[in-house]
């Protein structure tokens, strides 16, 4: 299935009126730099993107991962300095239709979406019931990092997660650990502190020195039933990938 977009607009009813405005941002700037990885934010009243590939621009503009990307070599190797100031009033959830508008102004993006089937798994609900509470949001459940998500790098032997987050947040997450995609069939609605950890494969490894492998985690499939009372099923998913038809390599002039 082939679906065509451009940035989505909001409708506002104006006097009984509906008139569509398309979410921008009030000042931006782009410019290309050849200084790669400086890293970047999204805060309430701004975007600041250092020496930034256009890949995970693109990803945060259109919610997709890197690997359902599909486009032009560049964009993982040319980067890009983009400020722009977010409208008073606007919400977090209107900041990537502001960015799809910038990247087909600036760098004349044309794209679609296709879904295609793909092996991966389907997250679902174990035998014994969900292991975890619903999240509270008086409640001291990540302490100083509230309103934050936990992450460790897929390079430290032991995985970790942790967060107050849907089980479709959940599902995006756990797609992203190098077993494919999985998809969120739990039924489960609503918010959930969700506190995982696992063994990243690499960790299985002997150091030097060592008498025995670091490997005291459980594997993730393992450690999403016993820690979550969850299971990730093998199944064909639908995946939806970002085709990138055209996108120029100079973006116009701020």
């Amino acid at each position: 299935m082939k679906i065509f977009f451009a940035a989505l607009p909001l409708v506002l009813a104006v006097h009984g009126q509906n008139i569509s405005v398309e979410p921008k941002f009030e000042v931006a700037s782009v410019k290309r730099t050849d200084r790669c990885g400086g890293g970047g934010s999204i805060d309430p009243g701004s975007v600041a993107l250092r020496g930034m590939p256009l890949k995970p621009v693109l990803m945060e503009a259109f919610k997709v991962k890197m690997e359902q990307i599909e486009g032009p070599p560049w964009l993982e190797t040319d980067c890009f300095d983009i400020s722009a100031k977010i409208p008073e009033g606007a919400t977090r959830e209107q900041v990537p239709a502001m960015l799809q508008a910038l990247l087909t102004e600036r760098f004349r993006l044309a794209a679609r979406k296709e879904e295609r089937r793909r092996s991966g798994f389907v997250l679902v609900v174990d035998k014994g019931g969900p292991k975890f509470k619903a999240d509270d949001p008086n409640g001291n459940f990540m302490g100083r990092e509230k309103g934050m998500m936990l992450y460790s790098s897929g390079l430290s032997p032991v995985g970790r997660l942790k967060g107050a987050m849907t089980m479709a947040t959940l599902a995006a997450n756990l797609s992203t650990k190098g077993y494919g995609p999985v998809q969120d069939l739990t039924g489960l609605a609503g918010k959930y502190d969700i506190d995982l950890t696992w063994a990243n494969p690499a960790s299985a490894a002997t150091p030097p020195g060592a008498d025995s492998p670091v490997r005291s985690e459980a594997d993730l499939l393992t450690a999403v039933r016993e820690s979550l009372g969850l299971r990730m099923e093998r199944r064909d998913v639908l995946v939806q990938y970002l085709v990138i038809d055209r996108i120029e390599r100079v973006p116009t002039e701020n």
